[in-house]
């Protein structure tokens, strides 16, 4: 086994599936299953999950919306999907724990690192919600954060697709695949892996990011087992 505890970034549009908005069940499923496969390995999972399915605060902003309140409304769509993910990894026999950035009991604990890593240390997966609970921070920027203060060995960012290219590989067939790439190179090329405050926090903390497909069924475990299946972003 490669990595002993992970910090899991889940995108909020991956949990649309084949719809156009929210959370479709059967990529629940299927991700609670993934999830539980290496649990039963003894990895400890931290996760932060975005909110993009259900409400995206920058794309609120351009219509119209307060920036501030757009962000908190995406920060309350991220509790709705950990909420989700909670109640599908207990329903496979998976104890896991929602924690919030901002209050909001008894929807989730308010988040502490301490009270992350004594959940983790007792075999729960633990889901941080609510982004940073500060407005103007993605859930990039949030899980990078988490992973930090959580001191996992690696950022695990589960996308649509499974690395890091020269150029968006949805929009340029001539796009190829890094098998790992540092975070200065990331800067120099103008490469979108996470906004640059996530990218930089990661960097000065010395906290890797391994970007791969998470909604092919199996691909966690492939990232556990170390096979090369997606890009590293490394110092």
């Amino acid at each position: 086994m490669k990595f002993h505890r992970i910090l899991l970034k889940l995108s909020g549009e991956s949990l649309m599936g084949t719809q156009r908005y929210g959370i479709d069940e059967h990529r629940l499923a299927e991700y609670a299953e993934q999830i539980k496969e290496i649990h039963d390995l003894g990895v400890q999972i931290g996760i932060v999950i975005g909110g993009g399915n259900i409400f995206r605060g920058l794309s609120g902003a351009g219509k119209g919306f307060d920036r501030v309140k757009g962000d908190q409304m995406g920060m309350c769509a991220t509790v709705i999907n950990s909420l989700g993910l909670s109640s599908a990894l207990g329903a496979i026999g998976v104890k896991s724990r929602v924690l919030t950035a901002i209050r909001m009991e008894p929807i989730g604990e308010f988040y502490s690192k301490w009270k992350a890593i004594e959940a983790l240390e007792n075999g729960e997966v633990v889901i941080m919600s609510a982004g940073t609970g500060n407005p103007y921070f993605t859930t990039d920027t949030g899980s990078s954060l988490r992973g930090i203060e959580i001191e996992a060995d690696v950022m695990l960012k589960g996308t649509r697709v499974d690395g890091v290219y020269t150029a968006d590989p949805e929009k340029d067939p001539t796009a190829t695949k890094f098998d790992e790439i540092t975070f200065d190179e990331i800067y120099t090329r103008g490469l979108k892996v996470m906004d640059l405050t996530a990218t930089t926090m990661c960097k000065e903390n010395n906290l890797p990011i391994y970007v791969f497909n998470m909604d092919v069924v199996g691909n966690l475990r492939k990232v556990i087992d170390g096979q090369p299946i997606g890009t590293l972003v490394h110092k």
